[in-house]
């Protein structure tokens, strides 16, 4: 079963979380290693949720009377 991707805003949250450890530069090379590696999976997990809601937008439109109309989302 696939793991289920966390929200955007518990993605931020973790980022924040990650980025006040590194910052801290107490952890030990291999533990900081980890984090900056599961900092960029999160990251690129934000941009995916990201564009996507982009796209969405995007497909709202003006009609031809001048009232926004939703177009199909493929």
């Amino acid at each position: 079963m696939a793991k289920k991707e966390p929200s955007f805003e518990q993605s931020l949250e973790r980022l924040e979380q990650i980025v006040q450890l590194l910052e801290r530069g107490d952890a030990p090379l291999a533990e900081s290693l980890g984090l900056f590696e599961e900092g960029t999976g999160l990251i690129r997990s934000c941009e995916k949720q990201l564009t996507q809601a982009e796209q969405k937008v995007v497909q709202l439109r003006k009609g031809p009377d001048g009232a926004p109309e939703e177009l199909p989302f493929e």
